[in-house]
């Protein structure tokens, strides 16, 4: 039996909602409905169509579409944008930047960068491209995101945002060091209510080509939940950016886990477009980076570690880009918050290789 762990890092209690929040989330739903995971599956069965060419093995276990981007199979940069893309539910835009590109994470960064891009940021990196919770079944493991978790709908990060849906099929993206067995394959079909074969999982290993891009091109999503679990009206939000640079593939997973981390708390930068006063902007960005943390300035494998190899068990101050920008388009005033640490950055990148 699959176990779905709800997995909500330093997320807000749901409460009861006011009924201008209620009114937000039925117009977001309206405007959402039935279209992310529609949207994914079209993305995702490109990549299958291409599959050889990315670098990656199609499999179908207990009826579901398998595809390995970087488990068993080598993957490649473009797996893991086109896996990107699909867990952005085609609702944001990602491109791999040269180093010491102008939009780089920082002048004269020697290495590639992630640049992610939404006009629906909430809808694609909250309800679809956030690695909502984990599953644990008879020794498989993985993290799992993409649009499958609005078919599913059980976070209740979703009684905030809406934009839970009823789709006729589904993908799901599982960050693991294994291929998902039969079992957790249509147990994940039936959660998201579609039949096996309505169903793509995109898999890829941390310590992969995929793996790692998939995990660095999630700066715009941590900025996005750190907001929402401090209390930020998310309604405000109107457009983002992140980037962040990209480390070489790691040795092993757990190193791998370090140094994407790390690329993120210390290299990631974001930029949001929001409405409304700039007093509250003042006062709510120094809570959105990674900097309002005790732990910041250490790596993310040390605090790993630390806690015991137990995401859930990191302060949750830490899950945020290193440098937010807030840039209020009812006033033209731009905020920033944070700063980038590319000594750090380095440090990890270094070490990447060699770590245990």
């Amino acid at each position: 039996m699959v176990v779905l762990e709800n997995g909500e890092m330093g997320g807000a209690g749901s409460g009861l909602l006011k009924e201008e929040e209620q009114q937000r989330i039925m117009a977001c739903d309206e405007r959402h409905r039935m279209h992310l995971n529609e949207q994914a599956f079209t993305i995702a069965e490109r990549l299958l169509r291409q599959a050889a060419a990315l670098g990656g093995t199609v499999h179908e276990t207990g009826g579901v579409w398998v595809l390995d981007c970087g488990v068993q199979s080598p993957g490649s940069d473009a797996a893991g944008l086109g896996l990107t893309r699909a867990a952005l539910a085609g609702a944001g835009e990602v491109r791999l930047l040269a180093p010491g590109s102008p939009q780089s994470a920082w002048p004269e960064c020697p290495w590639p960068c992630v640049h992610v891009a939404s006009h629906e940021p909430v809808a694609a990196c909250l309800a679809a491209q956030y690695a909502g919770w984990r599953i644990a079944s008879e020794g498989f493991f993985a993290m799992a995101s993409g649009p499958m978790r609005a078919a599913i709908g059980r976070e209740e990060l979703f009684d905030t945002i809406g934009l839970r849906e009823r789709p006729d099929v589904a993908v799901g993206i599982l960050e693991t060091a294994a291929l998902p067995p039969e079992a957790v394959c249509q147990d994940l079909a039936a959660a998201a209510g579609v039949n096996p074969d309505r169903l793509i999982l995109l898999v890829a290993r941390t310590a992969s080509r995929a793996g790692t891009l998939q995990v660095v091109a999630r700066s715009l999503e941590s900025a996005l939940h750190k907001l929402h679990a401090v209390g930020f009206d998310l309604a405000r939000i109107r457009g983002g950016s992140g980037v962040a640079p990209l480390p070489p593939v790691a040795a092993n997973d757990l190193a791998a886990i370090g140094c994407t981390n790390d690329a993120i708390l210390y290299g990631g930068s974001v930029t949001l477009e929001v409405v409304g006063d700039d007093p509250s902007l003042a006062a709510i960005g120094p809570l959105g980076v990674s900097t309002n943390s005790p732990s910041f300035g250490e790596s993310f494998l040390h605090i790993f570690d630390a806690a015991g190899r137990d995401f859930y068990r990191v302060d949750p101050a830490l899950f945020a880009p290193a440098q937010l920008d807030l840039i209020n388009l009812d006033t033209g005033t731009r905020h920033r918050f944070g700063g980038l640490r590319p000594d750090l950055v380095a440090s990890s990148f270094a070490t990447a290789e060699i770590r245990a």
